[in-house]
């Protein structure tokens, strides 16, 4: 089968360091490259993939453009390029297109000969998102979990296909030495960093935050966090690679994590868990579906409940958290996924 993969512009396939679409469109085309098929990735012009790259930029914005220029710059181009895409795509002629452009190409949807689907990567609160599905509610439209479609029910939802990971790049570290809990993403409001913050203020543990600080999130960061920042109790990372994000979670008691939106996914708490580290968080969004309450991680509603917990991560298996992600996320039973749905539009 011929396979557009249609590709975000902020980070390369796959990303140098933070970047979770990216990541899980990095999976989707190495394991589908791997089954043999004919995989074109229409992204930035750095990425690296076993599959054909067809550029459109040259390189990544973020790498690209200032933290000051990158937002007027991003929403730009990206409607800029969607011609060059339709081009591409024509040029192509593939059997099925797979967009991760959201909104933006769903408009041009009746310009593409072939099968389309997308899958839905945010939590569907922006207005052009919405004002676009409302207008196209029979695209096909894929969730990376069920609460996904809560906001927006009446799309036609093809599928539920979770984001998976490559598992043999992660391992459980027998011998490590667990003396710390862990904060994996963005230094964002939603991801409720300050209220984990002040959790481990209360108490005696310590938090290592490993996290990127977007643009939209500057602000936030230096009035709400880095005051909280001491470097012993609470030591910030910043942005690391994998080799670093491995370290991290390996030798984590646990991930934790506060949200204060409809986490659509959560890439964070498969990696956390397929290191065998436990996660506690609220059930809100996609997060009943991916942690096993009392298993692999702890479902709390409040966080004097989080609190109380810290102290029983320990009764947690960390073969349980991996044998979880095994089962449920990894990036080969997520790629089969995709081409299933593939086979079943171009039938």
């Amino acid at each position: 089968m011929r396979i557009v993969q249609l590709a975000p512009l902020e980070e390369p396939v796959p990303p140098r360091k933070y970047g979770g679409t990216e990541l899980v469109v990095y999976n989707i085309v190495e394991e589908t490259v791997r089954m043999g098929h004919e995989v074109y990735l229409l992204g930035t012009g750095d990425s690296q993939v076993s599959a054909t790259v067809v550029p459109v930029i040259p390189q990544s914005l973020r790498s690209a453009y200032s933290a000051e220029e990158i937002d007027e710059w991003r929403d730009f181009l990206k409607m800029y390029h969607i011609s060059t895409v339709l081009k591409m795509i024509r040029e192509i002629n593939p059997d099925v297109v797979h967009n991760h452009l959201s909104w933006r190409l769903i408009q041009f949807a009746d310009f593409i000969e072939c099968p389309m689907y997308t899958t839905v990567h945010g939590p569907i609160t922006s207005l052009h998102e919405r004002y676009t599905y409302q207008n196209h509610p029979q695209a096909n439209y894929v969730s990376i979990s069920d609460s996904q479609r809560l906001a927006m029910p009446e799309l036609n939802w093809v599928k539920t296909i979770y984001n998976g990971i490559d598992i043999s790049q992660f391992s459980i570290k027998g011998d490590a030495q667990r003396e710390y809990f862990c904060f994996l993403g963005r230094t964002s409001p939603e991801k409720g960093l300050k209220e984990i913050c002040k959790v481990i203020k209360s108490s005696g543990e310590r938090l290592k935050i490993a996290a990127k600080i977007d643009s939209t999130d500057q602000r936030y960061f230096a009035e709400e966090i880095k005051p909280l920042i001491d470097g012993k109790q609470i030591e910030f990372l910043g942005e690391v690679d994998h080799a670093s994000k491995l370290d991290l979670l390996q030798q984590a008691k646990g991930l934790l994590l506060w949200l204060n939106w409809e986490e659509p996914f959560g890439l964070a708490v498969v990696e956390a868990m397929a290191c065998g580290t436990p996660v506690i968080v609220n059930p809100r969004g996609s997060m009943p579906e991916l942690v096993e309450d009392g298993k692999t991680g702890f479902l709390v509603r409040s966080l004097e409940e989080m609190s109380a917990r810290l102290n029983d991560v320990g009764s947690l298996l960390p073969a349980d958290c991996r044998a979880l992600v095994e089962r449920k996320f990894s990036s080969r039973s997520m790629a089969q996924e995709y081409l299933k749905l593939a086979g079943r539009l171009t039938m």
